[in-house]
């Protein structure tokens, strides 16, 4: 008997799959779990990044795009997964917003293990349908306060950065614009510029073509900076408003507990692509910029998502929306 309980064991150990080795990593496909919808602005950069870091590590990368919750959805599939570096999550500046708004049921550090920034931005861009009369931000403000609730801007839903600007606007401002939803930044500009709407905080990767073709109209960017690919126009700093830092950003997790010699490798790899020259103008033509690769560790990107969840607080109290308490 103990001798056929001693082989059921041995034959056991030499059946059963044996754990990851970081050392043998990556050996077979690594899933990206993108939280949001094909084509969007976390996906863009992240099927770039995932196709040219695919050819560094020789191993195939899938982009699985898993929408919903306002990235809730591919957040909470992605933290369950084995930490093994076989399943990587893209995180987003909703995930340091969707806490206030959301009962989200993992904490978006704490529970993942930051790689790095694929991308900082793309900014905030506040336009106005080219049909309209404001040619600076001075004559829609002045327009809003002497007709209350006579503007429209529209959104891409009331948890999300441009619902977030237009109230902290409307604060500042002293004015009354209401918020129009709509099903995503590029959505919500397309209707502006179809003349459906007066105007919209749009990223700047959907407002720049649209802007181009003389169909919107750019009065200020939401970030401390001007846009050097279109530097004419001013930031809302510039124009009177302080603190209006929209940039956002999309960077690279994977599950908790994943080995540091795998997040290591990942980060060197991810650094090797996102500071190629291909990379970067793909990226600035999109409105966005990357860290440089001394700075960008996952420690850096771990400090950027604590400090912008800090900072969204006051920011989402603004909208007037009922708040969560965050999870831990």
């Amino acid at each position: 008997m103990r001798h056929a309980l001693r082989f059921a064991l041995l034959t056991a150990l030499l059946v059963a799959p044996a754990p990851a080795r970081a050392d043998e990593y990556p050996n077979r496909t690594i899933t990206m779990v993108v939280p949001f919808a094909a084509r969007g602005l976390s996906d863009v950069p992240a099927r770039i990044m995932a196709a040219m870091l695919a050819d560094r590590i020789h191993q195939t990368i899938v982009v699985e795009n898993k929408p919903g919750g306002s990235g809730t959805v591919g957040g909470a599939f992605a933290v369950r997964a084995e930490p093994d570096g076989y399943t990587l999550f893209v995180n987003s500046i909703a995930d340091a917003q969707n806490l206030y708004f959301l009962p989200v049921p993992y904490n978006a550090i704490d529970d993942f293990a930051m790689i790095g920034m694929i991308v900082e931005g793309p900014p905030l861009v506040l336009v106005v349908d080219a049909g309209q009369p404001y040619r600076s931000l001075a004559e829609l403000i002045a327009d809003a306060r002497a007709h209350p609730n006579k503007i429209n801007f529209a959104t891409s839903g009331p948890a999300t950065s441009p619902a977030m600007a237009l109230a902290q606007l409307n604060s500042l401002a002293q004015t009354s614009i209401v918020a129009v939803p709509y099903r995503g930044a590029g959505e919500a500009a397309r209707y502006v510029a179809g003349g459906a709407v007066q105007a919209t905080f749009t990223f700047y990767a959907q407002a720049k073509p649209l802007a181009d073709s003389g169909k919107l109209r750019a009065l200020a960017i939401a970030s401390p900076q001007r846009i050097a690919t279109w530097s004419e126009v001013p930031t809302m700093a510039e124009l009177g408003y302080p603190n209006f830092d929209y940039g956002g950003f999309v960077g690279l997790a994977a599950p908790a507990k994943t080995p540091p010699a795998i997040i290591a490798f990942l980060n060197k790899a991810l650094n090797d692509v996102v500071q190629s020259k291909v990379f970067k103008d793909r990226m600035a033509a999109l409105g966005m910029s990357v860290p440089p690769a001394a700075q960008n560790t996952p420690q850096y990107l771990t400090d950027y998502l604590r400090r912008e969840t800090r900072r969204q607080a006051p920011l989402a109290a603004l909208t007037g929306i009922t708040l969560v308490k965050p999870v831990r």
